[in-house]
This record gives structure tokens, C-alpha cells and sequence, in this order.
């Protein structure tokens, strides 16, 4: 099991271009690596066993991380990348309603921030926008807002993201097939 801290200095450790390729990429290095790594860690977050990191923010930072970043890297492609965004919302809720997120930097407090912008729900979304909104005069934080508007606009327009039905086993509609024909329609 790694601490907090350790997960920390993992996901924000590195030269920009490593963070990205970590935060945002589809490699399958850093999934094999984190699989190796954290598999371990996501899995006591996943069954609750990891509360008492709700104590601190950068602790409960790096819960959220464990239940919404890291399993889109540890189970890609696969329903299991979602089944922890319930609980990443619910403690990311909490990090706010108590003033933590405004202990962390931009950069971090964007995490805290993301799951509302992974969730198909349009209340989520709007959240998510109100969220990021905060962050726009902050150094390289203009894309983030960016992204959590066009989440927006897809959960707006189809009250869910088309490019998660075939691994959900969803079936698309034909307007979602034309727009996932479309550049940047997958997140």
C-alpha cells in the first residue's frame, strides 16, 4: 500500500509532459505501470477502507484520484473504469462542502473537480462548470475550463457520453453515431 503523500508525488510528479501523458493519455505503459503499483491502493478505496484520508486535503485529494483518475488507467475499456465515480463524487462533495479544495493548489483542486465533469448527470455538469469557472484566471487552467464546458454540452445534448456505450453495452443512438464519427468526441 502506498501513502497519500506517495500518490501525490506520483500523479503530479514529473515534467508537464509526463503529467499529461499520465492525467489525459491513452498508454498503455502507464496503465501497465499503474496497474503494478496501485492496484492494491483503488481497491481499499474502492471498499471504504482508506476514510481516515478524508482528515487532511491533500489525503482526501488523493482518495479522489484513487476512485476517479486511477480507474480509468487501471480498468480501460472496461466497465470498471466508471464503477468508482459514484464515491469520487460523494467524497469530492464532502472536500468542498468543508473548504478543503481551497487548501490545494488550482492544478490539484482541478481533480477534486473532475468527477463532476465525468459524471452523466446534467446537475453534475452544471456543478462541474461552477466549479471550474473558479479556476479561470489561474495559470494553465484555461483548457479545464474548456473541457468541463464541452462535457457540458454532450451530457446536455444526449444526457450521457456516447463514446462510453460500447464498453457499457449501451446501445448508440444514430445521432450519437454521427457524433462520435466527429473529431474530439471522445473523451
Amino acid at each position: 500500500m502506498h501513502s497519500a503523500r506517495q500518490i501525490l508525488s506520483f500523479w503530479f510528479g514529473g515534467d508537464a509532459r509526463a503529467q499529461q501523458r499520465r492525467w489525459f493519455g491513452k498508454d498503455e505503459p502507464v496503465d501497465e505501470l499503474m496497474r503494478d503499483e496501485f492496484m492494491e491502493d483503488y481497491q481499499a478505496a474502492a471498499a471504504g477502507q482508506l476514510a481516515d484520508w478524508l482528515e487532511s486535503a491533500p489525503a482526501s485529494l488523493a482518495l479522489v484520484l484513487l476512485l476517479d483518475q486511477f480507474p480509468r488507467n487501471l480498468f480501460r475499456a472496461t466497465p470498471q473504469a466508471f464503477a468508482t465515480d459514484a464515491q469520487a463524487r460523494e467524497i469530492a462533495r464532502g472536500i468542498i462542502a468543508q473548504g478543503l479544495d481551497q487548501a490545494l493548489t488550482p492544478r490539484q483542486r482541478m481533480f477534486v473537480y473532475l468527477p463532476f465533469e465525468h459524471s452523466e448527470m446534467l446537475e453534475d455538469q452544471l456543478y462541474s462548470i461552477s466549479l471550474f469557472e473558479t479556476l479561470r484566471d489561474a495559470e494553465d487552467m484555461a483548457e479545464g475550463v474548456r473541457y468541463a464546458y464541452l462535457h457540458h454540452d454532450v451530457i446536455a445534448r444526449f444526457g450521457r457520453f456516447p463514446h462510453r456505450n460500447a464498453v457499457l453495452g449501451r446501445a448508440s443512438t444514430a445521432e450519437e453515431l454521427v457524433f462520435l464519427q466527429q473529431p474530439g468526441s471522445s473523451f
